[in-house]
């Protein structure tokens, strides 16, 4: 029996050892995806960001045990962690806390650590989404690192991003110079019970007020994530306009009404096509990440080391420029 038979079959070894190879871009993978790939585009991908410290982990927590007891939904939840997992810290750390999804067979917990990777990292958590997808699982959670770049990623895999704040922590400015607010469909202020949540939530509702809606949202999920992607036309349908929920995760405040927001984001979706948008753009961004891979790969075999070596040479002491190489690579 292959890989892709025994994950149809809801084999939970060969669901993680399926995703093992993946991670490490294993060749026997590709195969397994391909053939798993018809039975995707089912499950609802839920992106999960924040800065560090805003208690992503422990709100991933609460959201999968919601959906488990209260919508018996199966979920998949990929930890994307920023610390290596030879010295431990957030990948062992942070997935303690969600000891209270363990022992439950509708549940697959998932760390991979990023190995200071970005555009493979990106493409490893979509393809696992993918091997969830076709695994039957309904929602898949991807919680990130919260720094940078890879929000981003998450944004373009996810149909619903949650972008998590909390007070007292000051780094309000530091979400919007990284560009975090834009690619917010949920805006969770989590640790809601400490002191100065009414001045976080201020801020984040002034700072929605700047962007006008219809730039930020259509902007983000389909001309950043690919200019050709056809937008959605705002005159036929309302915005959606990112609400704020406070939750406070440790006690499993507000989690209920975060899932409402949750469920009526993809109502949204659906009713505006921009699920379908959303589809189409991460699939093309997809494709495209697949055949840049592929091109290059089929150019280092092409051209011999010793020819690159002496080109890039000539371009380091600065006696041809970049383009100039290309070209001369290219052509040969």
């Amino acid at each position: 029996m292959t890989y892709s038979q025994a994950i149809l079959g809801g084999d939970r070894l060969a669901l993680a050892r399926l995703l093992t190879q993946v991670e490490n871009d294993v060749p026997e993978s590709r195969t397994a995806l391909i053939e798993l790939f018809p039975h995707t585009g089912k499950a609802h991908l839920i992106g999960v960001t924040g800065a560090p410290g805003t208690g992503k982990s422990s709100l991933v927590n609460q959201l999968a045990l919601y959906y488990r007891k209260t919508k018996e939904k199966r979920v998949a939840i990929i930890a994307v962690d920023p610390s290596s997992p030879f010295t431990g810290g957030a990948v062992l750390g942070d997935r303690v806390r969600m000891r209270d999804l363990s022992g439950d067979t509708g549940v697959f917990i998932r760390s991979m650590a990023t190995r200071g990777s970005l555009g493979g990292l990106a493409q490893s958590t979509a393809n696992m989404a993918q091997v969830f997808d076709a695994a039957g699982f309904d929602i898949v959670i991807i919680e990130t690192v919260g720094a940078g770049q890879s929000e981003v990623d998450v944004a373009r895999l996810a149909h619903t991003t949650l972008v998590v704040e909390a007070p007292g922590l000051g780094d309000d400015i530091q979400a919007i110079k990284a560009g975090i607010l834009e690619i917010a469909d949920i805006l969770v202020i989590n640790k809601s019970d400490r002191p100065g949540v009414e001045n976080t939530e201020k801020a984040l509702k002034s700072m929605l007020e700047l962007a006008h809606p219809t730039e930020r949202v259509f902007q983000h999920h389909g001309q950043s994530m690919r200019t050709a992607a056809p937008r959605q036309d705002s005159s036929s349908a309302p915005m959606w306009i990112p609400p704020i929920q406070r939750t406070v995760a440790t006690e499993g405040k507000g989690i209920a009404e975060l899932a409402e927001s949750i469920a009526l984001h993809v109502a949204y979706l659906t009713q505006s096509g921009g699920w379908g948008l959303r589809e189409r753009a991460r699939l093309e961004v997809e494709l495209e990440a697949l055949i840049r891979e592929k091109l290059l790969n089929r150019f280092r075999e092409d051209v011999p080391q010793k020819r690159y070596d002496e080109i890039l040479e000539k371009v380091i002491q600065r006696n041809i420029s970049p383009w100039e190489a290309v070209r001369m690579l290219i052509d040969k």
